[in-house]
Parts: structure tokens; sequence; C-alpha cells
């Protein structure tokens, strides 16, 4: 063999039995670290806590108690109940229960002990719990914002800051009715289709053959369910009241000086398109009367009651229900921050990591919700928060 040969000989066995191990190991790794998710949330040690306002600890408590009911008794509910499909290994649905019941323990201490509540000290809360920061998932909202049709929901979800979520608020519409039908009201709420009454959800979600199964929102509009007597009436409405209030999901009406609650009860399986505004949407939704507004729920029998400034609505399929956020803006030359619980969703927030709802309060209608809300940003930081075992 020749000197150069030689060498050669040597390179080669270096290369293939030092350096390529080596190289193997780089490649999978990078294989495997493209592949891994993006972790959109990460363990903060210092948390940016402001003054803690805008909340009732009353109100808080009574949402985390009937959301921890919820994720005892429905524990089946595998699409909510759940740690979260995008969180590591600290974050367990024990936790998430233990934090929930910690809120009411601190409540029902400070009430006894008749004290300032400490849900709304600082210090406290530093000391009890850990902040996990979120940071907004900015490629999916654009990837949404070029669909759109809206201009201004194209503008602010390609404004959405890198450090912080897409703050959107929601409301209870206050409606004006009327028992019957006029030229005025001539839109209803209308009450499950009579075919599928008897029907548990299991059952009529498998029975395509269903009335609400057959038709879209412009259908029903039109007159089909009314033409038909294929539905009971509940309330008649404005065309633009019913829009409003299947794009919020509850309505609310004082009738004979008697504050009446509609939910959402079953829809008929078209998804929510983020995409188009609401008139465009041929999803649809058949309600129910119920004792006050209720959140999130697999049926209307197990949803969990929820109260104004202390629930979120965000993506419960992977966020999982139960989850106690803290979120923190400037408002009116002053840092506000405000605690409240993951407790509801909507079709607003499938595949959707950028953002939270917050329930403000029931208003009749854009205008009166935004003088009661303008000073509100549409932007803001946002931490999970978890009681310190």
């Amino acid at each position: 063999m020749s000197y150069h040969g030689a060498i050669f000989s040597v390179v080669t066995l270096f290369i293939m039995r030092i350096l390529l191990p080596f190289l193997v190991f780089f490649v999978a790794s990078s294989q495997s670290f493209a592949d891994s998710p993006v972790r959109f949330f990460n363990l903060d040690k210092a948390p940016n806590l402001a003054n803690m306002t805008d909340f009732k600890a009353s109100a808080l408590c009574d949402v985390a108690d009937e959301t921890q009911r919820y994720l005892t008794q429905f524990s089946a509910d595998k699409f909510a109940v759940h740690a979260g499909t995008v969180f590591d290994e600290s974050v367990t649905l024990i936790k998430v229960k233990k934090t929930l019941a910690f809120i009411c323990q601190t409540y029902r201490e400070d009430v006894r002990a008749k004290r300032h509540s400490r849900l709304h000290d600082k210090q406290f809360l530093i000391d009890n719990f850990d902040f996990y920061r979120w940071t907004p998932d900015i490629k999916t909202a654009q990837e949404i914002a070029i669909k759109s049709t809206n201009a201004n929901k194209s503008r602010m979800l390609n404004t959405i800051p890198s450090d912080k979520i897409f703050l959107t608020k929601y409301y209870t519409k206050l409606l004006t009715a009327s028992a019957v039908k006029t030229p005025r009201y001539n839109q209803a709420l209308y009450a499950l289709p009579y075919d599928e009454l008897a029907l548990t959800l299991e059952e009529a979600n498998d029975d395509l053959s269903l009335t609400r199964h057959k038709y879209t929102r412009q259908d029903i509009i039109a007159g089909m369910l009314e033409e038909k007597k294929l539905a009971k009436p509940l309330i008649w409405l404005t065309e633009e009241a019913l829009h409003d209030v299947l794009l919020q999901g509850t309505g609310v009406v004082e009738v004979d000086g008697v504050r009446r609650y509609f939910n959402v009860h079953r829809n008929n399986g078209i998804a929510y398109d983020y995409a188009i505004g609401k008139r465009e949407q041929a999803r649809y939704w058949y309600f129910s009367e119920v004792p006050s507004i209720m959140g999130y729920g697999e049926t209307l029998d197990s949803k969990i009651a929820i109260s104004p400034q202390v629930s979120f609505a965000g993506n419960v399929a992977e966020l999982g229900l139960g989850k106690l956020f803290m979120v923190t803006y400037t408002s009116e030359n002053e840092n506000v921050s405000r605690l409240g619980v993951l407790s509801d969703q909507g079709g607003a927030f499938d595949n959707n990591l950028f953002q939270l709802d917050l329930l403000v309060d029931s208003y009749y209608g854009w205008q009166d919700y935004y003088k009661a809300n303008k000073h509100l940003p549409d932007y803001a930081n946002a931490w999970l928060m978890l009681v310190r075992q």
C-alpha cells in the first residue's frame, strides 16, 4: 500500500469510527428538535405583577368552584378534562385542581378573618404560585390573517406582539324580544328540533338524518324551520340580534321585570370560520333557557356557571379546562393585572394559541359594550398560574 493510500485508510477509519456516530447523533437530534412542538409556555421566575384589580375574589372563587366541579364529575370528557397538550410534565391535572381549590380556600379564609383578599396581594401570589409565561403562536395568527376577509381582524392578528397574547372581550347579549313573531322581531331563537328531544347527545350526533344536521344559518333565517314547524321558537328577535347572540352564545332578556337567560345547546355541526364575518357563518346554534350565564359543558345540564370579569374563553382542547391565567396590561396610564379561569370555549379557538377572550358583562350592542370597555387593550402579557406544592 502506498503512503497516500495508508493515510487515506487511516482518515477513513477515523471518520467511520469516531466522527460518524457524532454526525448521526447531531442529525437525529436536529430532526428531533425540528419535529418537537414549539414551547408556548415557559416557567418565569420573575413575572411582572402589576396592581391586582378589576376582579372580585368572590366571583373568582365561584367560577373556580364550578370549574373544579366539572373536572371532578366529568373526567370522561377528554376534550376538556386533561392537563393540556402544549405543556411539559410540570403541568398536571392534579395541580390544576389544587390551584382551583386553593383560590376558594384563600378567599374563604380571608372572609372568615375579615381581611382584604390575598388574591389581590402581589407578594402572596408570588410566594404561592408558579408562573408560566405565555408566548403567542404568531405564525398561526398570521396564517389566519392572510385568509381573513375582515380587514380589521387581519390587521389585529398581524400586529400581535411577540411577547403578548391577543386579549379579546366578549359579552352576553342583552336582548329586546317578543313572545310572538312581529315585522320587527321576525327571527326566532329555536329550541332543539322536535325529532331529537328524546335523544342523547351521542345518539343525535350519530344520526345525520336529523333536522339539526340538515340546515345552515341562512336556511333557518330564510324560514325553513318555521315553514315546516320543525322546532319550537323560544323568543323572537331582530335578525341583527340573532347574529349577535349566535356569536356570543348567551342571550339575556328582561321579561316583565325578570331577567331570563338563553344559552346555546347543540349546533348544526358546521365549524366556525374565523376568516369570515358573522352574517356569512353557516354555523347555527339551537338554544335552551338556563338559570344564569353558562360557560363550557359537554351537555347543557353539565355546563359551568360563569361570572363576568373572571371568566376566560379559549382553546380548551389544547390548554385544558380550568387553567388559572393572569393577564397584565396598561389601562388608562395604570399597569393592571387580573386573574381569570379558563371556563368557556368557542369555535374561534380551534388551533388558536394566541388568544384569550374575557367575559366582560351584558350589553344591548356594540356601542354599549365599547363605551364600557374602550379602556381595555387588545394585547396583554399572560401567564398560566399553578399553586406551588
